[in-house]
C-alpha cells in the first residue's frame, strides 16, 4: 500500500505539473494587455497642455514599465511560465535608462510564496482569498453535514422499507427537489422565508452598520447564513438520499446478507454491520467528492444571496479579467482534486477489507 501511494503522489505532481502549464498558457492566450491600458490611462492624465510627443513618450516609457511589472515584455511563454513557477528570474526595469534586463530581477514565483497579485483589489491574492475562502468551507461544511445527518438515515430507511408508503412519499419528494434547480429552489424559498413569513434576511452576511463582536457576532451572522444553508441542504437531499437507497439495496439482495439472516442475527446487525458495510464503497465516493467541492464555492447561492465566498470571488475575477486571482483559484481546485481521488483510494482499503492495492 505504501509503495502505491508513493506512486499516486508520484503522478498526481505529474499531472498538475501537465495541467499548470495548460491553464498558464489558457490564460494567457486570453487577449488583454493591462500594461497598454494603464498607460494610456496614466497619459490621458496629463495636463491638457503637454506637447503630443511628450505625451507619447511618457507612455511608451509607462508602458514598458509595467510590461516588466507584469511579466509580459516577453512574448516567449516558456519563460514567462517558469516565472511564474519561479524558476527563471524575472526582468529588471532600469528606469534611467527607460531599458529592460531580462534576467536582473529576482527569482519571485509560486516556490518563493509569490500567489499574484490583484490588481483590481490592490493586494496579493493570497490575501483577497483568506476570508472568503473561510466563508465557503464554514457554509459548505454545515450544510454538508446537515445534508448527511439527513440523507443516510433516510435512504437506508428508505432501502429497507422499499416499496411501502415512506419509501413512494420519499421517491416523489427526492425525484421533485433532484429535477428542481438550485436558483428556482432558492427563489421559492426566499418567497417563502422573506416575502411569507419574514423569517430571515434576503442577503447579506451581517447586520448592515453592525459592530457586534464575539458570540453576537456569531449568531448575527448565522441569522444571515440559515436561509442559504437551508437551500444548499434541501438541495442536496434527492440526489444523495437516491444514491444511499440504490446502493443500499444492492447490498441487501448480497448472498452474505441472505447468509446472516439465516444464521439467525438480528436485523440491525445485518443492516448496519454487514449490509451498510458493503454499500459504502460507491457512498465513500460521492461523499469524500462533495466534501471536496466545498472549496469551489456554491456559485448560485452565493451570488443570489450576496455572500463573500470563493464562488462569488471567481465570477468577479473572470468579469474584471483579474487572471492572477482566477489562475491561482483553479490550481487549488486541481491541487483539491487529485489529493481527492488519492484519497479516495485510501479510504477504500480501510472501509471494505476485501480492497486491497498491491501492484
Amino acid at each position: 500500500m505504501g509503495k502505491y501511494i508513493l506512486k499516486r503522489i508520484g503522478y498526481v505532481f505529474l499531472v498538475l505539473i501537465i495541467l499548470s502549464i495548460l491553464m498558464f498558457l489558457l490564460y494567457n492566450a486570453i487577449p488583454s494587455d493591462r500594461a497598454y491600458s494603464e498607460a494610456r490611462e496614466a497619459a490621458q492624465l496629463l495636463p491638457k497642455s503637454t506637447p503630443e510627443d511628450v505625451r507619447e513618450k511618457f507612455r511608451e516609457t509607462e508602458y514598458t514599465r509595467l510590461q516588466v511589472k507584469y511579466g509580459t515584455e516577453t512574448k516567449n511563454l516558456v519563460v514567462r511560465y517558469l516565472r511564474w513557477i519561479g524558476v527563471y528570474p524575472k526582468a529588471l526595469y532600469i528606469e534611467s535608462t527607460n531599458t529592460v534586463d531580462p534576467t536582473g530581477g529576482d527569482f519571485d514565483g509560486l516556490f518563493q510564496g509569490n500567489f499574484g497579485y490583484s490588481y483590481t483589489n490592490n493586494k496579493p491574492v493570497i490575501e483577497l482569498i483568506k476570508e472568503p475562502m473561510k466563508n465557503t468551507i464554514f457554509i459548505n461544511i454545515f450544510a454538508t453535514i446537515l445534508a448527511l445527518g439527513i440523507t443516510i438515515p433516510l435512504g437506508i430507511r428508505c432501502a429497507v422499507k422499499r416499496g411501502k408508503k415512506l419509501d413512494t412519499v420519499v421517491q416523489v419528494g427526492t425525484i421533485i427537489g433532484y429535477s428542481l434547480p438550485t436558483f428556482l429552489i432558492a427563489i421559492l424559498f426566499v418567497w417563502l422565508f422573506v416575502a411569507v413569513l419574514k423569517v430571515f434576511p434576503a442577503s447579506g452576511m451581517k447586520t448592515p452598520g453592525a459592530a457586534y463582536t464575539g458570540i453576537r457576532a456569531f449568531f448575527d451572522k448565522m441569522y444571515y447564513l440559515a436561509l442559504p444553508l437551508i437551500v444548499m441542504t434541501f438541495s442536496s437531499l434527492g440526489g444523495m438520499t437516491r444514491y444511499v437507497r440504490a446502493s443500499m439495496i444492492e447490498a441487501l439482495s448480497m448472498d452474505c446478507i441472505k447468509t446472516a439472516r439465516a444464521k439467525g442475527l438480528r436485523e440491525k446487525v445485518v443492516i448496519y454491520s454487514h449490509a451498510w458495510r458493503n454499500a459504502l464503497i460507491p457512498i465513500v465516493t460521492l461523499v469524500v467528492g462533495w466534501f471536496l467541492s466545498i472549496f469551489s464555492g456554491s456559485l448560485i447561492i452565493e451570488q443570489m444571496f450576496a455572500l463573500n465566498g470563493m464562488g462569488k470571488l471567481l465570477i468577479e475575477g473572470l468579469q474584471t479579467q483579474d487572471y492572477d486571482v482566477v489562475l491561482l483559484m483553479q490550481m487549488f481546485y486541481v491541487l483539491i482534486s487529485l489529493f481527492g481521488n488519492l484519497l479516495i483510494d485510501i479510504i477504500y482499503g480501510f472501509v471494505d477489507p476485501r480492497v486491497r492495492v498491491n501492484k
